[in-house]
C-alpha cells in the first residue's frame, strides 16, 4: 500500500519559485500539474481540453509545466524544452511554451528558434543560454522528479499533489476541478485508501466500537445483534448461523481469497520465487509460531492448553502499515521480508484452522469438496475466463467445508489458488485497437458537427458509439488478467467493509471478566506474552540460526535495530487470531479472555516496537548484520 501512496503523491511539491506556474491567484485556487512534453502528440491534445478549463476556471486554476522530454520517441524534444528554459531567463516562459505547442511537427531546432524570434527574444542572450549546461540540468531534474514520481508517459497530470488517473474530457476533468461534493467525497476515500495503514485504521475502528458496545448500556442491544440468527432452514439447520458466524465463515472468505491470491503472486514472481530468498521469512515464521505456541503452552499445560495458536498470527495491514509510517527507519528490503514472514504465517494459520480445530468432523463431505476442488482445476486448465462457474463451484465449495465442520472461509485460498492468469498481451494490437475507435469516434463527430442537420441523433446515440465503447472496453480489460481483476474488485470490500465487520463482531468481548481463576490468568497471560516476547525471539533465534548456518542472508540495507523492530512489531496480531481463539473454546468464556489477551499484546508489540524502529537509524547508516 505504500508504494502505491508514492505512487498518487506528488513528491516535490510546487514551488512557485522554481515551478512555472501560470493562474491561480484566486481564492481556493486548484492547482493542475502537467509532466510534459513538446513533441507528444497527446500532450498538444490535452492543450486544448487545458485551454478550456482555464477560460471556464479563471484564477481559480493555477497550470503548472514540467519537463518530460523522451527523446527517444521525439527526437528534438529535449531541445526544445532547453529553449523554453532558455526564453525564462528573458521572461517569457510562456510565450515559448505556447509558440512551441501552436506550431504543427515536425518542429526541428531551426523551427524552435524561428518561434523564438517570433516572441521577439534577444537571440544573441538566446543562443548564449541555450548552450548553458544549467538549463540542461534544470530539465533533467524535472525528468529525475518525474521517474520518482512513477511518470512513464506523457502527459501524466497531478491534481493538487495527487495524480490524476481519470479521463481526460472536459467535462470529467471540470468536475474533478470545481470539487462538488460526490467528488470530494470520491477523492477524500481515494487519499483515505492511499494511506499505508489505512486498512488497518478501520479494522481498529471496528475492534475499538465493538469493545465499547460490549461494556456499555449497549450491550445487550450488540449481542442480540451478533447473535442473531439467519439464514437457510428452520434454527438449527447447516445453514442457519448468527450474525457473527456468518461474518466469520462467509465475509472472511473474501479475505482469505485476497490471501490466497497474495500467496500465488509471491510464488509465481515474488520474494518465494528463489529457493534461497524465500528461506528465510519462511524460517523466521516457523520461529514466530512455534516460540509464542510454547510460552503459551508452558503456562498452559491442562485444560486450556488448545488456545495455543491464538499468539501465533501476525496481522500484515497493522504491521506494514506502522513500518511504512516510520520511512526511512525501515529499509524497502526489510519491508519486502516482513510482508513475505506474513504470507508465510498467514499459510500457516490457514493449515492450523483446518487441522486443529475442525469441528463435528465428517470426512464424506470433503469428497464432495475435493470433487468441487477438482471441478476448478478443469475450469483452469479449459482456460475459462468468465467468471460465473468459478463463483458456483466455489459456493459448492464452501457448503462442503461447512458440512464438513471445517472452516468454509478457506474456499477463498481454494479459489484464488485458481483463479486463470493470462500471459500479458502485446501493447501494439490493443493499442491499434483503441486507436481505431477512437479514430472512427472523433471522425463520426466531426461529421456531425458538419452536417449542420437538427434532425440527426446526438452521437452516443449513433451505433458507432456503441462499437467504439465495446472496443475500448476489450482492450482495457485485456490489460489485466482475471485474477488480477478479482483482486482489484475484492481488495476494498476486504480491507473497508469484511474485516471491519469482523472485528466488530468478534471482538466485542466484556472486559470485565473473571480473572479470578488460574486458568483465566494462565490464558492471558499466554496470549500476552506470546505476542509480545515469543513472536520477536522466536523470529530472531530463527534468522540467527538461519543465517550463522550460510541458509539464508539477512535483508539488504537493514540493521540489526530495525530487524529488532520489525520482529517485535510482528506481534501485532489480526481477526485471524481472533478466530482462532473462538475456534479452540468454542461457546467458552475462555475464548473472550483470550481476545483480551490479543489486544492487549497486539497493542503493546506496536507501541514497542514502533518505539525501536523509531530510535534506528535510518536505512543505510549503519552496518548490516
Amino acid at each position: 500500500m505504500s508504494e502505491e501512496a508514492a505512487q498518487l503523491r506528488l513528491l516535490r511539491p510546487v514551488d512557485p519559485e522554481r515551478d512555472h506556474l501560470r493562474g491561480g491567484s484566486g481564492p481556493g485556487a486548484v492547482t493542475v500539474l502537467i509532466y510534459g512534453d513538446y513533441l507528444c502528440p497527446y500532450c498538444r491534445r490535452l492543450r486544448s481540453v487545458l485551454g478550456r478549463l482555464r477560460r471556464a476556471l479563471g484564477d481559480r486554476m493555477a497550470y503548472v509545466f514540467r519537463h518530460f522530454p523522451n527523446e527517444h520517441a521525439h527526437p528534438g524534444a529535449e531541445f526544445a524544452a532547453i529553449a523554453s528554459e532558455a526564453a525564462d531567463r528573458q521572461g517569457k516562459f510562456w510565450e515559448m511554451h505556447d509558440a512551441l505547442y501552436a506550431r504543427e511537427p515536425p518542429l526541428s531546432e531551426a523551427h524552435v528558434r524561428d518561434a523564438a524570434r517570433g516572441i521577439g527574444l534577444d537571440m544573441d542572450r538566446f543562443e548564449k543560454d541555450v548552450a548553458d549546461p544549467a538549463l540542461r540540468a534544470r530539465v533533467d531534474e524535472d525528468l529525475a522528479d518525474g521517474r520518482r514520481n512513477r511518470v512513464t508517459a506523457t502527459p501524466t497530470i497531478f491534481i493538487d499533489g495527487r495524480r490524476y488517473d481519470g479521463a481526460w474530457d472536459f467535462y470529467s476533468m471540470l468536475e474533478t476541478l470545481e470539487q462538488p461534493v460526490g467528488a470530494r467525497v470520491r477523492r477524500t476515500a481515494r487519499a483515505f485508501a492511499a494511506l499505508p495503514s489505512s486498512a488497518g485504521i478501520v479494522l481498529l475502528i471496528g475492534a475499538a466500537l465493538a469493545l465499547v458496545c460490549a461494556n456499555t448500556a449497549l450491550a445487550p442491544l450488540y449481542h442480540r445483534i451478533v447473535e442473531a440468527r439467519f439464514g437457510i432452514g428452520s434454527p438449527g439447520a447447516a445453514l442457519s448461523l448468527s450474525l457473527a458466524e456468518w461474518c466469520s465463515d462467509g465475509l472472511l472468505t473474501l479475505f482469505f481469497l485476497l490471501v490466497g491470491l497474495e500467496i500465488r503472486r509471491e510464488v509465481t514472481a515474488g520474494a518465494f520465487t528463489e529457493v534461497r530468498a524465500a528461506i528465510l521469512p519462511i524460517v523466521c515464521t516457523l520461529g514466530g509460531v512455534l516460540a509464542p505456541a510454547a510460552i503459551y503452552l508452558a503456562l498452559n499445560p491442562g485444560p486450556t492448553a488448545p488456545g495455543w495458536s491464538a499468539p501465533t498470527s501476525t496481522g500484515i495491514a497493522f504491521t506494514l502499515g506502522v513500518l511504512a509510517v516510520l520511512g526511512s527507519r525501515a529499509s524497502v528490503s526489510l519491508k519486502v521480508f516482513v510482508a513475505a514472514l506474513a504470507v508465510v504465517d498467514d499459510i500457516l494459520s490457514m493449515l492450523t484452522l483446518a487441522i486443529f480445530y475442525p469441528q463435528n468432523f465428517h470426512a464424506l463431505w470433503l469428497l464432495a469438496g475435493a470433487a468441487a476442488v477438482a471441478a476448478m482445476f478443469a475450469l483452469n486448465r479449459w482456460r475459462v475466463y468468465a467468471g460465473w462457474p468459478y463463483l458456483v463451484v466455489t459456493l459448492a465449495l464452501w457448503l462442503c467445508l461447512h458440512a464438513a465442520g471445517v472452516n468454509a472461509a478457506l474456499s477463498g485460498v481454494v479459489l484464488a489458488a485458481f483463479i486463470p492468469r493470462r500471459p500479458a498481451p502485446a501493447a501494439g494490437p490493443l493499442l491499434a485497437q483503441a486507436a481505431t475507435a477512437l479514430s472512427a469516434l472523433e471522425h463520426a463527430e466531426t461529421q456531425a458537427r458538419s452536417a449542420d442537420d437538427p434532425d440527426r441523433p446526438p452521437i452516443e446515440q449513433e451505433p458507432i458509439w456503441d462499437w467504439a465503447s465495446r472496443n475500448l472496453s476489450a482492450a482495457s480489460a485485456r490489460l489485466l488478467s482475471p485474477a488480477d481483476r478479482v483482486e482489484r474488485a475484492v481488495s476494498p470490500w476486504a480491507a473497508y467493509v469484511v474485516l471491519p465487520l469482523f472485528a466488530l463482531s468478534a471482538t466485542g468481548v466484556p472486559l470485565n471478566v473473571d480473572l479470578s481463576s488460574p486458568a483465566a490468568l494462565h490464558i492471558l497471560a499466554g496470549v500476552v506474552l506470546g505476542l509480545v516476547i515469543g513472536k520477536p525471539v522466536g523470529i530472531c533465534l530463527a534468522a540467527w540460526l538461519a543465517v550463522g548456518s550460510k541458509l539464508a542472508v539477512m535483508p539488504q540495507d537493514t540493521r540489526p535495530r530495525a530487524f529488532l523492530g520489525a520482529a517485535i512489531l510482528c506481534g501485532v496480531s489480526d481477526p485471524v487470531a481472533l478466530l482462532m481463539a473462538e475456534e479452540a473454546f468454542p461457546h467458552s468464556d475462555f475464548a473472550n479472555i483470550a481476545k483480551i489477551g490479543v489486544l492487549i499484546g497486539s497493542v503493546a508489540a506496536a507501541l514497542v516496537g514502533a518505539f525501536v524502529l523509531a530510535a534506528s537509524p535510518p536505512a543505510g547508516t549503519e552496518a548490516t548484520a
